[in-house]
């Protein structure tokens, strides 16, 4: 027996299976998907755990924008593992299906860390803010006890997240037969799936979006408006370009992230077939995740030096 109804009308048994469409039945380009996907794994992880290593080891990182980063590469690893092996395995063992209680579990962890990350961007973009707009005040506002305040939040609100994104699960019907069309559970898909009243989903769904993803945006784009101001307001060319580049690779950051999400959730769409999506997915699910610790690698000269020195230490030892 189940607690499970479907709506009036429609006869079909609970689904305790569900079908991922994936991106394609070729098997030439199945394997090279695999090949790819299996390489873009590899990367996120060595480059988040190398930042993570970098971070704690060295003691030039030792500050707050470098805790918020370090952070920010545990919640990419974790949500490139939650989504990438599962289709790695899709395609390498040809298992389409995954479980009702697998599909609970990758909704959870992936509306958990979504939206950690999403205050865990919208915490280094206050931190650039005091750093630019109030430098003077940096040491005493972006105490180690304010950053692990903000970090906690984070984390706190992603659970509550989490927990009620499959809340608002639980309360779904689905048919035997239905096929996800993406590579992974993806919450608002499986609404529009169901076959039982949804509008208890959709609450909790357009709750969290307004209630957690709109603030952070909101505290990302505040504090850009007023970093522009500052930056503005300085007026050496040279001042303007340091200002700028301590920004460079958040803001690059922001893109990668927020880009793909947009377009996946608030873009107007004709019909449920998005092939599109399946892409704008990938970027934020699989493609962020790995080029996150990159940019900051690339782009900052403190991770540099710190890699540098790093290396010396290593040397030395040998």
């Amino acid at each position: 027996t189940t607690h499970f109804e479907a709506m009036p009308g429609i006869n079909c048994t609970q689904a305790t299976e569900f079908s991922l469409a994936g991106f394609t039945e070729d098997l030439a380009t199945q394997v090279t998907l695999f090949l790819l996907f299996l390489l873009t794994y590899l990367v996120t992880i060595l480059g988040n755990l190398g930042m993570i290593t970098l971070i704690r080891a060295s003691a030039l990182l030792h500050s707050p924008m470098y805790y918020f980063l370090g952070n920010l590469a545990f919640v990419n690893l974790c949500t490139s593992t939650t989504i990438t092996p599962r289709m790695l395995a899709r395609v390498l063992l040809g298992k389409k299906g995954i479980t009702y209680a697998g599909c609970m579990a990758q909704i959870f962890t992936f509306g958990l860390f979504l939206v950690t990350e999403c205050f865990l961007l919208a915490a280094m973009a206050y931190d650039r803010f005091v750093a630019i707009c109030h430098p003077l005040l940096y040491p005493l506002v972006m105490s180690p006890e304010r950053c692990s305040r903000l970090v906690t939040g984070s984390y706190l609100l992603g659970l509550t997240n989490g927990v009620g994104q499959a809340f608002g699960m639980s309360s779904l019907f689905f048919c035997s037969s239905s096929t996800i069309d993406l590579f992974f559970c993806d919450i608002s898909m499986l609404i529009s799936l169901s076959s039982s009243d949804t509008t208890l989903s959709l609450l909790i769904l357009r709750t969290s979006s307004s209630l957690l993803g709109v603030p952070s945006l909101l505290v990302v784009l505040v504090s850009y408006v007023a970093i522009i101001s500052s930056i503005l307001s300085i007026s050496s060319a040279e001042g303007k370009r340091k200002a700028l580049s301590t920004c460079a690779s958040h803001l690059a950051t922001l893109s990668t992230f927020y880009g793909p999400l947009i377009f996946m959730y608030l873009m107007p769409r004709a019909d449920t077939s998005r092939g599109g999506d399946k892409w704008a997915a990938v970027l934020y699910t699989v493609v962020t995740p790995m080029l996150n610790p990159w940019i900051y690698s690339l782009r900052n000269r403190e991770v540099k030096e710190a890699w540098r020195r790093l290396r010396k230490i290593k040397l030395a030892w040998t």
